[in-house]
């Protein structure tokens, strides 16, 4: 159990207070028409009725770097009571640190109260205080402050610049332009510190790395390795959402390779340890073929979902340890292999909370990886009908494409038969039952006995 503590710690210290560089309308290329007219409306609207407010963090780094933001949060010193009697539209959300959401029928713009430093020691509980644990990881953090102070708290450089519709300047208070001509991610303060803080953080240095095809500053990746352990501390649901964005991202591949680097993907996935170890390995040519295959599907526009790749990263555990209980039990394959199918997703939501209508999912992956084999009489066809039959051929043919031999030869088998007219499938499952019935003793008829019981 996480203890926590109240007002036992406050700014890095090891980080001077930092001053914005102001970078005028001239000095950049921010246009209003890059901006939404949603996030717009709340950033005028906010300077209306008397605060200050502003675009930060990820939009503002990707408009300075040309790339279209996928959302647009705003920052302010309104309070969340505040910024929620400005908004009949709004509705305040998050325990840890406590925002706005600013609803715009499919678009929410996200508003932030300027986070402050939390003062060390004093009791006093009628301000709102921040929690940190004993490792240092903050669990509450509702405590208000400055821009200044706002900017000390992001998390890496870039993320600390502030764009003003007031007078349309863009204020830089930790070198984030550096940054981004450098091509290099690094953590505003103290790394050991600020990963103790938000383990989450190591997470998403290696993201952003790969998305914005960045370097990890050496001070910024040196306490990965030592501080991985403390993702371990994280809620199993916050960590879903992150694997989400760290595989379902259009660079999946890249990113597997980087956490695997840094030992994050073991903290991950613990019982895939054994597996990854070998660039050459099936497994790992299974894991990045399943990745590239979710890339290209995810930067063409079609649809994905996290249930294969979860099926896909704990397939060899999972075949793994249904061969243990077979050897130790006794168990007959089926047996076993539907027993290790709950075991091994319930050892996984130990540490990645994995919703059921995904957890449901997986099993009917890998539950037709044992029926796709048997192609007899009628099974063929009813297997076309199965509901996640797609999901479960498209996986079959990644393990045929990485593993070659019989398993390839039954992936192009149903490739065929999926499209074939009736009567090739006909054909198909004849010329099947043929060539397998040529390769199988016949079986002995037995006799029947008089009714006396004399032959």
């Amino acid at each position: 159990m996480l203890k926590t503590v109240r007002g036992a710690f406050s700014k890095d210290k090891s980080s001077e207070a930092l001053t914005a560089t102001v970078i005028p309308r001239a000095g950049h290329d921010i246009s209003r028409d890059d901006i939404s007219p949603n996030a717009l409306k709340v950033l005028y609207r906010l300077n209306s009725a008397g605060f200050e407010s502003y675009l930060v963090g990820g939009c503002v780094r990707d408009l300075m770097m040309g790339l279209k933001p996928k959302d647009f949060d705003v920052a302010t010193n309104a309070t969340p009571e505040q910024i929620k009697a400005t908004f009949k539209n709004c509705r305040l959300i998050g325990r840890r640190f406590r925002l706005a959401h600013i609803v715009f029928g499919r678009e929410v713009i996200e508003v932030a109260t300027f986070r402050g430093h939390h003062a060390e020691g004093g009791e006093d509980d009628s301000k709102p205080a921040g929690k940190q644990s004993e490792s240092g990881m903050l669990v509450r953090d509702n405590v208000f402050g400055s821009i200044e102070e706002d900017a000390q708290r992001r998390d890496f450089t870039f993320n600390a610049m502030y764009y003003s519709v007031a007078d349309f300047a863009i204020r830089d208070f930790a070198d984030g332009l550096k940054s981004i001509e450098k091509r290099e991610v690094r953590l505003i303060g103290d790394p050991a510190t600020r990963y103790s803080e938000d383990p989450v953080r190591m997470l998403r240095a290696v993201r952003f790395a790969v998305k914005l095809s960045m370097d990890i500053h050496p001070d910024t990746a040196a306490p990965i390795y030592e501080l991985a352990g403390r993702l371990a501390d994280i809620p199993p649901a916050r960590l879903f959402e992150e694997t989400l964005k760290l595989f379902l991202s259009g660079q999946g591949d890249a990113t597997f390779m980087l956490l695997r680097e840094y030992g994050l993907v073991q903290l991950l996935f613990p019982q895939l340890v054994p597996f990854i170890k070998d660039d050459n390995s099936r497994e790992m040519q299974f894991i990045r073929k399943v990745l590239q295959n979710t890339d290209e599907r995810i930067n063409t526009n079609q649809r994905v979902t996290p249930a294969f790749l979860y099926a896909a990263l704990l397939w060899y555990p999972l075949e793994e340890h249904t061969q243990k209980l077979q050897a130790e039990s006794g168990l007959n394959n089926h047996d076993a292999f539907n027993i290790a199918c709950g075991e091994v997703i319930s050892r996984q939501t130990q540490r990645i909370m994995i919703p059921k209508r995904f957890s449901t999912v997986i099993r009917d992956i890998w539950i037709l990886q044992q029926r796709l084999p048997k192609r007899f009489g009628r099974r063929a066809y009813q297997l076309l009908t199965h509901p996640k039959f797609r999901a479960g051929f498209d996986f079959l043919l990644v393990r045929g494409q990485t593993e070659g031999g019989d398993l390839l030869e039954l992936a192009d088998w149903w490739s065929v038969f999926q499209h074939a007219d009736p009567g090739k499938q006909k054909g198909m499952v004849n010329s099947l039952r043929r060539k397998e019935g040529s390769q199988k003793p016949r079986r002995r008829r037995r006799r029947a006995k008089s009714n006396n019981g004399n032959e």
